[in-house]
């Protein structure tokens, strides 16, 4: 009921899952029910064990305060969908410090990546060299020798136990972070550069055998990295293939400078379904399942009495993001968001950005997407539906890349103004600048157990944030 000054003395509501789910009693809740009422209530429906974090929504604003608060104008004698969305139980704190400055690398670090679990780290340079590095001491741990030109792209396999390298001449090696030796042979076949690396994920392989990779050449190939050959060649695109994901169902897409995203069986290397839709060159791709699929088995929050072997502890953390969804950042200024297992059609297309997409990631959750641009800020999306959330400025330069808190609760940023910037994006604000670097910065990463973040750029200098 709501008196006429706007005072809201009771609701009729129910609670929704994001998926559409509706729990089967409805309550007469009182105008002043807080967020903190609603979570007891919430846990109680749900019958957990040990109660989790929820956040509520009504009408996509979220209850931060009273339900009166949310109401203020609604009709309040319809029955109230509150749609509620559970949260990590954990929460990462905001890196606020330079903890280590490393020297070792003689051109620019161009890539930085966490191992699955974030006790290793890596990096690629155009100095020719892969480096593993000690992040307990903060000191170099490995030179790994044998590229004869800029090291573009890493990936770590989902067991954590290889890396994978590709250069300039197109040349794809893998090392073992344990001792910094090359790991079988080096693998050859593409023409011109590799441009991006991704793993067959890790609860369709736990023995992390099969890597495909994306090439200026055009083509696309999938290796056996145990024998160091290429079993499958994926040709189609008509001009560089600028990036690639190997989904958790069986596909592998792609993006290219010919404006198209193609779909591919991997096991068969058959073309699904040709996604166009962008005007210019498409620069990026991200899957919603992208964090489950680099993090497969290992978990922060830590459950030692599970009888789950790992691959279907990796299965299940796949399975809970349900369908793949993608989002592709172009030379257009616009990004796209697709069903690609289901539609060639987009879900949306979402504008704003006023120059070049340069990296796109969803949450962990796989309920937000931030995408960053040479436009010098950084856009925040609802996931399923691609609607425009909050524009995130800060930065006075391009920003090159971003990466998310393993919580879903911070952003970091890496940028051609020489600053990392971390953003909350609860309060959709700045939470800490962090100056260091002395040129730009063109790659970071957030450990995946969310103790710290690296980033490298062209001062040739890799760095370590902590809080």
């Amino acid at each position: 009921m709501e008196e006429s000054d706007g005072t809201v003395h009771t609701v009729l509501a129910r609670f929704k899952s994001e998926k559409g789910e509706i729990l089967p009693e409805t309550f007469n809740l009182p105008g002043g029910t807080t967020a903190k009422q609603l979570e007891g209530i919430c846990n109680s429906l749900l019958q957990q064990e040990e109660p989790v974090p929820i956040s509520f929504f009504i009408n996509d604003v979220e209850v931060v305060g009273s339900l009166q608060e949310n109401l203020k104008g609604n009709d309040c004698e319809q029955v109230i969908d509150i749609v509620y969305q559970p949260q990590a139980v954990f929460k990462v704190r905001a890196v606020t410090r330079c903890t280590g400055s490393i020297e070792g690398h003689k051109e620019a670090v161009i890539s930085v990546a966490f191992s699955p679990n974030g006790e290793s780290l890596a990096s690629g340079s155009g100095d020719t060299t892969v480096r593993f590095w000690d992040i307990h001491t903060q000191t170099p741990l490995y030179t790994c020798e044998g590229h004869k030109h800029w090291v573009l792209c890493i990936s770590w396999s989902p067991c954590g136990s290889k890396l994978a390298s590709a250069c300039k001449n197109g040349v794809i090696m893998l090392w073992d972070p344990e001792t910094g030796k090359q790991i079988g042979k080096m693998m050859k076949g593409h023409k011109q550069w590799v441009t991006a690396l991704s793993w067959e994920p890790y609860h369709r392989n736990p023995d992390c055998r099969y890597l495909v990779s994306a090439s200026k050449d055009s083509d696309l190939r999938i290796w056996d990295t145990k024998l160091g050959q290429t079993t499958r060649v994926l040709a189609g695109h008509t001009r560089s293939v600028t990036c690639v994901r190997w989904g958790g169902r069986g596909l592998i897409y792609s993006g290219s400078q010919d404006r198209s995203i193609r779909v591919w069986r991997a096991e068969d290397g058959v073309l699904c379904r040709v996604l166009d839709g962008h005007a210019h060159w498409v620069n990026t791709l991200a899957l919603n399942v992208d964090y489950a699929l680099r993090t497969g088995h290992f978990e922060i929050v830590k459950s030692p009495n599970s009888p789950e072997d790992l691959q279907e502890r990796a299965l299940k953390r796949y399975q809970a993001l349900g369908d793949e969804k993608l989002v592709s950042g172009s030379d257009d200024f616009t990004l796209y968001l697709w069903n690609p297992e289901k539609d060639k059609k987009p879900i949306a297309r979402m504008t704003g950005h006023r120059q070049l997409v340069n990296d796109v990631k969803f949450s962990p959750d796989g309920r937000l997407i931030a995408s960053a641009s040479f436009d010098k800020s950084i856009k925040l999306w609802e996931a399923v539906t691609g609607k425009f959330i909050k524009n995130l400025h800060g930065h006075i330069q391009a920003v090159f890349s971003i990466a998310w808190s393993a919580d879903s609760r911070l952003l970091v940023s890496g940028s051609s103004d020489s600053t990392l910037k971390v953003w909350d994006v609860k309060a959709q604000s700045l939470a800490q600048d962090l100056p260091g670097h002395a040129d730009q910065v063109y790659a970071v990463d957030w450990s995946p157990d969310a103790m710290r973040v690296a980033s490298g750029g062209k001062d040739k200098v890799l760095r370590l944030w902590q809080n």
